[in-house]
């Protein structure tokens, strides 16, 4: 009886020491996204807390966005990132939970007859759930802090895709305006032609081919408004933005080139460290480990349970003792049980190698992919532009010595614009590789990248060929 008294007291001592941390684990959280993106997510508990993050957002919003500047609104104000703290909120309940005993159940029981009256009472607790009490909680806190890693890689997730809509939508705004320049020079050539063909001064084959320039122009305009839009309502989604709030003021143009690309060192190694879905697979296996271990060890006795019990009769003094109850393997050893915590365990091993092995091959790619756009964007800013400013430059001096006409004037402008055009896209591919990269360094798999796209305005149509 003693013993029992002593391990009802071992319970509850070890009961009381299950308790909520105070920040709710969002502080390990903030800690890891912090390292991977530079900037802090706070968890949003209290209206108080809300209110603040707003004022912070708005504040940026009042003032051009910049890349940090987004990444740090999106942090504060997504409502899908503060959906995913409520996860971790049940987790950390899981882990208190198992850190405590379960309730003991009372018994009562009544009988009555012939003048008699028996009364039986019983308390009972769980007596295995105290022996494994101590493995039972390390599992829950190795499912807590995976839960951890898991809201951080949605919080490095939010980080980048706000980051990438941020260059998409700076790009979209500047291609709209080179694309609004071509459809102005297309409107010239287009109305110059159609007068001279009037005039008998022209010929109608080349008129409607200043025509097509033309409409082609006036579509593609449209489409860029359009794109433009597109992307600042991806921007003002992942910023969680409504109302006014949508009217961003984005800088005239994306940042410039890097003078040298980013070398790093040990990526695969430096993935397989610091990559949270990395990090997060190893709990998993580590907490199905631990798992394995218990259904183990409990494989024969599955439930025990012992307590106080009484019974009090009528005319008779009341009788004291205890009872036990405990469940026989005499259908199933646990064997079941067993068996399936070790495949549950290969499973997760497997799922561990897998998602190391895919970590490798996305830094790869990654860097290819980063490589690649430095590459084309470099290509564009000092070959592709300055060649069609030089050539744009000696077609004036031609024009001006009357050795080419003024349509042959009008459609280099063209393709010198296009040309712009194309490097705005290279460098906002640039910067979007930029991100996936950082991403599959030491966030997430970067999921599905822009790839490095091929522009028709790398290839502009020739209006004035038939000149």
């Amino acid at each position: 009886m003693m013993r029992l008294i002593a391990a009802a007291t071992a319970a509850l001592v070890l009961a009381g020491c299950a308790s909520f941390s105070p920040d709710g684990g969002a502080g390990k959280v903030s800690e890891l996204t912090k390292e991977r993106t530079g900037q802090a997510v706070t968890l949003q508990r209290t209206a108080s807390e809300t209110d603040s993050a707003s004022a912070r957002a708005s504040e940026l919003l009042n003032q051009p966005l910049t890349p940090n500047a987004t990444v740090e609104i999106a942090l504060l104000n997504n409502r899908g990132l503060q959906a995913s703290f409520s996860q971790l909120g049940i987790a950390e309940a899981d882990r208190v939970r198992a850190g405590r005993l379960a309730n003991p159940t009372v018994s009562f029981g009544h009988l009555g007859g012939g003048g008699v009256t028996e009364i039986d009472r019983s308390v009972m607790f769980n007596i295995l759930g105290l022996l494994t009490l101590p493995v039972a909680s390390q599992v829950a806190q190795q499912q807590f802090e995976q839960t951890q890693y898991q809201v951080a890689s949605e919080a490095v997730g939010v980080a980048a895709e706000a980051r990438k809509a941020f260059f998409g939508a700076v790009a979209a705004q500047d291609l709209a305006k080179y694309h609004e320049q071509v459809k102005e020079a297309a409107d010239a050539s287009n109305e110059l032609a159609r007068r001279m063909l009037q005039a008998g001064n022209f010929n109608k084959l080349a008129q409607m081919r200043e025509q097509a320039f033309y409409a082609d122009a006036t579509a593609n305009l449209a489409r860029a408004r359009h794109q433009a839009v597109v992307e600042r309502e991806r921007l003002a989604r992942v910023l969680g933005l409504t109302g006014e709030q949508v009217a961003l003021k984005l800088p005239d143009r994306l940042p410039d080139l890097p003078k040298e690309p980013v070398e790093p060192k040990d990526a695969e190694q430096t993935a397989i460290d610091k990559r949270l879905d990395v990090l997060m697979a190893k709990r998993t296996t580590d907490a199905t480990a631990k798992s394995l271990g218990l259904t183990k060890a409990t494989r024969f006795i599955n439930v025990l349970q012992a307590g106080y019990a009484n019974k009090s009769q009528t005319g008779e003094p009341r009788q004291n003792g205890y009872e036990i109850e405990l469940e026989l393997p005499l259908f199933d050893f646990g064997s079941t049980r067993a068996a399936r915590a070790e495949a549950t365990y290969m499973q997760a091993v497997h799922r561990t190698a897998e998602i190391a092995v895919n970590a490798r091959s996305q830094v790869r790619e990654s860097y290819s992919a980063y490589r690649t756009a430095y590459d084309l964007a470099k290509h564009y800013r000092d070959e592709v532009v300055p060649l069609r400013k030089r050539i744009s430059n000696e077609n004036l001096l031609r024009y001006n010595g009357m050795l080419i006409g003024v349509f042959e004037l009008l459609a280099d402008s063209k393709d010198q614009v296009m040309s712009v055009a194309g490097y705005i896209e290279a460098l906002r591919d640039y910067w979007v590789a930029d991100t996936d990269l950082q991403t599959a360094l030491t966030g997430r798999s970067p999921g599905t990248r822009t790839a490095v796209r091929s522009s028709a305005s790398a290839a502009p149509v020739d209006a004035g060929a038939g000149h």
